[in-house]
């Protein structure tokens, strides 16, 4: 008996010994019963509320592929503390046939699954709300409850009794001057964008040593984010602002505002760093702002659906590697130059033109004069094997309900003559059942194949010549969208003198390198277009 081992710790604060402390006893437990010592799988410092863990998902792989009879783990809750995903892990187990086997609760069963994942669930809840009410008592002492804001550096002392005392912390007077900096030129009518883009020049580091961003600065004013918005340089907390919710697909937290009575406010004057007058300068500011753009009847921001393009979100910049975002309301330009200033590319390309110049590739390919023709004979050669197979298997359909119906009607008559078995009602009733199978089937078989119009190679010029108003036909657009869209890994746009190169990398990028012979060269409304073809494919690069 191959048996697996699978151990976890779920805190940063813990060691790695804790790992090899659950192996060991598990080893031992394996000499004991006989087992063979198989593969070891284990997360370090990964909560058990999540089964997004790299070695428990290659546990899961090995599992379904049969390397293993026997899953051995300290304890249940260090496969996981989630009800529903103990539950998972224990069906996708039995289904396996693999014993599932703990050194706390020994071999688990149903029993062992309901409990536990109950006990496991209620310990994740009372370890929040445990957690919850100690950030909360260091909140009320005017402490940190965790993370460190800029402007702002961790104390490291010990308190009397020798132990580390957490949660105090100190300005900084160097990011302090560029708080109060950032202030000044808000209020003073200065864009986020302009602010970023002169700190970034001038070399000051971000926040963790980022580049500074619009967002950055001014954030989200609702959640307190973004330095415009945090409370502690005016010396006051606010906790408890929000909560996180874990997706149950995603596994990622999702930010839920809380009301403002539950918020936690605490005044500590000792750690301001922007005065009164300036801090309500900026608040007025932000207001107007506001009010300017405001529309009762508009979608707020943060739930607007953003219009979403042919390539939104595909676009990089050769430059930095930034993100090429619509500039205007037809170009597209690098992000990085246009909110931070920390990249020198400043071509931009209309919207328009860019699309048109990857689909003129695709559309110039898929006008090859034999392909509509070899489509054709191919789509005709499919089409009689089908109607050939469809005619076989109807054939051996109705053979084979002739069968069952004769074979009923035996079963019947013998029941008439007083020749009664047990199994023939079994028999009967199994017959009847194959018998609704075969009529529900001949039922719902289409009776005739879709014939391939006559006109099929004129309709197929007609509409890849006009590809893009194709593309965008009532019905079509969102499902076109996204199969182009799925073919496109990414889109390089690449400085090159004054212009820009188009990159594009992928499954369509492929399709063109498989249909290119001769690699021409040639210019496209004044755009020049370069195509990388995906791992596997020859030639890897070539142009329009």
């Amino acid at each position: 008996m191959r048996a697996a081992l699978y151990a976890r710790y779920s805190s940063d604060r813990q060691s790695d010994v804790s790992i090899d402390d659950q192996i060991r006893i598990c080893h031992r437990r394996i000499a004991r019963e006989g087992w063979f010592a198989g593969e070891i799988y284990s997360d370090h410092a990964l909560s058990g509320a999540t089964a997004l863990r790299p070695g428990y998902q290659r546990m899961l792989e090995d599992a379904r592929a049969g390397r293993f009879e026997i899953l051995l783990a300290e304890s249940l809750d260090r496969l996981s503390r989630d009800q529903e995903h103990i539950a998972a892990l224990f069906k996708q187990l039995s289904f396996s046939s693999i014993q599932l086997v703990t050194i706390a609760e020994g071999e688990i069963s149903e029993l062992h699954v309901g409990l536990k994942g109950t006990m496991s669930a209620l310990y994740l809840k009372d370890l929040a709300q445990k957690t919850h009410r100690g950030l909360e008592g260091r909140v009320r002492k005017g402490k940190s409850a965790g993370g460190i804001s800029y402007g702002y550096e961790l104390v490291r002392t010990i308190n009397v009794n020798g132990l580390p005392m957490t949660g105090e912390r100190t300005i900084n007077t160097a990011e302090a001057v560029v708080v109060v900096r950032i202030f000044t030129a808000f209020a003073a009518g200065n864009s986020p964008r302009t602010i970023a883009m002169a700190l970034n020049q001038e070399g000051i580091p971000g926040p963790r040593g980022k580049a500074w961003g619009p967002s950055t600065i001014y954030g989200n004013w609702r959640r307190g984010t973004g330095i415009l918005n945090n409370e502690l340089y005016a010396g006051r907390i606010i906790w408890n602002r929000q909560r996180f919710l874990k997706d149950p697909e995603t596994g990622r937290r999702q930010a839920r505002l809380n009301p403002a009575e539950e918020w936690v406010i605490e005044e500590v004057p000792e750690l301001r760093i922007v005065d009164v007058d300036l801090w309500d300068a900026v608040k007025a500011r932000q207001i107007a702002n506001r009010r300017a753009i405001s529309d009762p009847s508009a979608t707020r921001s943060e739930r607007a659906r953003r219009p979403r393009y042919l390539f939104s979100g595909l676009l990089s910049c050769g430059q930095c590697g930034g993100g090429y975002v619509l500039v205007g309301k037809r170009h597209y330009g690098c992000a990085n130059t246009r909110n931070r200033g920390t990249c020198i590319n400043r071509l931009t390309i209309r919207r328009d033109v860019l699309e048109e110049t990857v689909l003129d590739g695709l559309r110039d390919r898929l006008l090859a004069p034999d392909l509509a023709a070899d489509f054709v004979a191919e789509y005709r050669r499919e089409y009689t094997r089908l109607q050939r197979e469809a005619s076989a298997a109807e054939s051996a359909q109705r053979a084979e309900l002739t069968r069952i119906e004769r074979e009923i009607t035996n079963i019947v008559e013998a029941v008439k003559q007083g020749l009664f078995a047990p199994a023939m009602k079994a028999e009967l009733e199994t017959l009847e059942a194959r018998k609704a199978d075969l009529v529900s089937i001949m039922d719902t078989s289409p009776k005739d194949l879709p014939a391939i119009h006559p006109g099929i190679s004129e309709v197929y010029q007609r509409k890849v010549t006009d590809l893009t108003n194709a593309l965008n036909e009532d019905g079509l657009k969102s499902e076109a969208t996204e199969i182009i869209r799925s073919l496109i890994s990414s889109i390089r746009l690449v400085p090159h003198e004054d212009r820009l190169l188009i990159e594009l990398e992928g499954a369509l990028a492929a399709i063109l390198a498989l249909t290119n012979d001769d690699c021409p060269r040639a210019e496209a409304r004044g755009r020049q277009i370069t195509l990388v073809a995906g791992a596997g494919f020859e030639p890897a690069t070539f142009r329009l």
